[in-house]
């Protein structure tokens, strides 16, 4: 009866021993046990060769020369014509100074040679350089000669006294005193007119009359405060009319856009194998898809730290070594199809052997 039951019979065959696997799944399964190790290791092998002969950093950034643009006068804002983000060439009207007190000063210096000429004038016709005051000396000096040889003859006769004769001595010795008087009056005079080494021709308080209306003219230009370098200006929201412009104060600047450059903070470990001249790739992560072709121009005199506000102190006894970065400037070979700004990220590659790039 048991034997016949089904269910009994269900029962034995479901409790039975599995057969074996086949032998072509156990190699299967081996196979794709040992495949996932052996493909990371080739592919950490693969990238660990494709590292060699190069070095690179995310630590990079745009970066633009820039002017300060100040003013060399003092004086109150009139006009604005430079505004934020604003391109300009060199050249180009940024703002202009009020003008009126230097076109006071060029009326003043004006006068002042106008006063100088004047009195260039009044001195070459004063009386010591006509020759007047010398002329009747020598008349003087003649007559008195003639009369004490008159009074010498006299007295040696007996027909004038002494005191005839000592007066008419003294009156020759009053006459020459006379004579060098006016000839050094005539010498002072024509002192007075003198021009001198430096300013050879010219009247000395008219040259310096005339300089300083040269300087007023220069100051006048001055007013109209104009771009050194072609750029975008950048900071231009302390140009307002009616501000004082203050001489030294930067009110402006312009970030040269056609002189970008990267510079690229490397690992002092990578120094080893680079070299100024030796080739570079550029990532922007604001354009992930533009890669720039650009060259070593310079390894930094020091390090980031070496230069910073406050140098580490590592003179201390809990002192910890830190890998130093050193800026290393990469310029550009190429110009960018897309607008560089100054600050942006990058990324750079420097290929330190024969290492081919994409």
């Amino acid at each position: 009866m048991a034997e016949a039951d089904p269910t009994f019979a269900d029962t034995r065959e479901d409790t039975a021993t599995p057969p074996p696997p086949h032998p072509a799944r156990r190699l299967g399964r081996l196979a794709a046990m040992l495949s996932v190790p052996l493909l990371v290791l080739v592919a950490g092998a693969f990238y660990w060769f494709s590292l060699q002969g190069q070095v690179s950093t995310d630590n990079a950034y745009v970066k633009q020369d820039k002017v300060s643009v100040s003013a060399e006068i003092s004086g109150r804002i009139v006009e604005v014509i430079g505004r934020e983000n604003m391109q300009v060439k060199a050249g180009d009207l940024l703002f202009r100074i009020d003008p009126e007190p230097y076109q006071l000063q060029i009326q003043q210096a004006n006068a002042a040679i106008a006063a100088a000429q004047a009195s260039q004038v009044a001195l070459a016709n004063a009386s010591p350089l006509s020759g007047a005051d010398i002329s009747s000396a020598q008349e003087s000096i003649a007559f008195a000669r003639s009369n004490l040889a008159r009074q010498e003859a006299l007295w040696k006769r007996g027909f004038a006294t002494k005191a005839a004769y000592d007066a008419a001595l003294h009156a020759v010795s009053q006459a020459e005193e006379a004579l060098r008087l006016a000839e050094a009056k005539r010498d002072e005079a024509a002192a007075k007119l003198a021009t001198g080494a430096q300013v050879p021709g010219m009247f000395p308080q008219e040259a310096q009359a005339r300089a300083q209306r040269a300087a007023a003219e220069l100051n006048l230009r001055r007013t109209e405060v104009r771009a050194p370098i072609a750029g975008r200006l950048s900071q231009a929201t302390r140009l307002q009319i009616g501000q004082d412009a203050i001489v030294g104060l930067p009110l402006v600047t312009i970030v040269a856009t056609s002189s970008s450059y990267v510079e690229a903070n490397f690992k002092e470990t990578d120094l080893n194998q680079m070299q100024v001249g030796q080739p570079a790739e550029v990532r922007f992560d604001a354009y992930p898809n533009l890669r720039l072709k650009g060259h070593v121009a310079s390894i930094g005199a020091g390090t980031g730290s070496e230069f910073s506000v406050l140098p580490a102190q590592n003179a201390t006894g809990n002192w910890v070594k830190v890998t130093q970065r050193v800026p290393v400037r990469i310029a550009l070979d190429e110009a960018s199809p897309r607008v560089l700004i100054a600050g942006l990220s990058a990324k750079v590659k420097v290929f330190t052997a024969n290492a081919k790039r994409d």
